[in-house]
């Protein structure tokens, strides 16, 4: 496999440029009319527009010319072997680990961690998402096995998620919802979605569209339970310190 590694760079650089660009407008806009941050403060936060930039680049680059190449190619591999059954199991473990190198994810639960003084650790909130992340993979392995229609797994899924918000707290509702959003995150997707599309391609009967970004729909969901879950727990073990939050 050949690979070149600054191959469409220009076009990531676009992309980051016009996804920054809003931002820094609606910054400049607050700054004229209410920040009003000094000269010393604006060079910060301009260096670190640069270095966002450079960085979102360098990183969105790396997962075009290796992630992405390299999880089609092992989702063929395995969909090609006589043990597919082992896709499952692969699929949680491979779902668990790509969650710990999230971005988004790391952000998030320092925040929480932050916001709720260390009642809901970043720890914790990690292994939470990496479960259900995990989890959503091993159900869409399962999904291109069998040829189970993907409603099958979101209408009770989302069913379960009206339920358990009624039996959440505030909190855990909102840190849930948001978890959903950041597990879908260029590493998570780009990765997990190759490898689906990989295996369905070498699947007999299996679309690799339909059936290898259906499992993206799956990803934004199990960590929404996942994390009301942990409400429950947390609302039985002490639900006063989760009031006083």
């Amino acid at each position: 496999m050949e690979i070149h590694v600054f191959e469409g760079f220009g076009g990531v650089l676009q992309e980051v440029a016009f996804a920054l660009i809003p931002l820094l407008v609606f910054f400049g806009i607050f700054q004229i009319f209410m920040l009003k941050l000094p000269l010393k403060r604006l060079q910060q936060v301009g260096i670190g527009f640069i270095l966002t930039f450079l960085g979102l680049s360098f990183f969105l680059q790396g997962v075009h010319v290796g992630f992405m190449p390299v999880g089609e190619l092992m989702g063929q591999s395995l969909g090609e072997g006589n043990t597919k059954w082992f896709l499952i199991p692969i699929g949680f473990v491979l779902g668990f680990a790509a969650t710990f190198a999230e971005p988004a994810v790391s952000i998030m639960n320092d925040e929480v961690d932050e916001v709720t003084g260390g009642y809901i650790s970043a720890r914790l909130m990690l292994y939470t998402l990496s479960i259900g992340v995990g989890f959503s993979i091993a159900l869409s392995m399962l999904r291109i096995l069998t040829g189970i229609s993907l409603w099958y797994f979101l209408i009770p899924g989302y069913l379960l998620v009206l339920i358990l918000i009624f039996l959440s707290h505030d909190i855990f509702i909102a840190i849930a919802f948001d978890s959903g959003g950041v597990s879908t995150g260029p590493m998570t997707v780009t990765f997990i979605s190759s490898l689906a599309v990989g295996v369905a391609s070498v699947t007999a009967g299996r679309d690799p569209l339909a059936d290898g970004f259906g499992l993206i729909a799956l990803v934004a969901l199990t960590p929404i339970i996942a994390v009301l879950i942990l409400g429950l727990i947390f609302n039985r073990k002490g639900g006063n310190r989760t009031d006083e939050s």
